[in-house]
């Protein structure tokens, strides 16, 4: 089940199993789907994904650790996160 999101930044075994699950099964897919795009993949499968995973995911398309991410791009992701979460 290895693939090469083992190597990337923020993606841990957990995450990877989940994204290699939702069809996410390479580095490559994850940044042609987008980090909102495989959130919402990951949803299916985990309900309680958190802001922070969306956030894993987007430093990992861009290489960086999560918390290095621009202000603006986390207050864009919140906004996302906020419009995908189930009332």
């Amino acid at each position: 089940m290895a693939s090469d999101l083992s190597n990337c930044i923020n993606i841990g075994k957990d995450t990877e199993t989940k994204l290699i699950q939702a069809g996410i099964d390479s580095f490559d897919k994850l940044v042609s789907i987008g980090s909102e795009g495989a959130f919402i993949r990951l949803q299916t499968i985990d309900p309680g994904a958190c802001l922070c995973l969306l956030y894993g995911l987007d430093g990992a398309i861009k290489g960086i650790k999560w918390n290095k991410l621009p202000p603006e791009r986390k207050q864009a992701l919140q906004q996302f996160y906020k419009m995908t979460k189930k009332k």
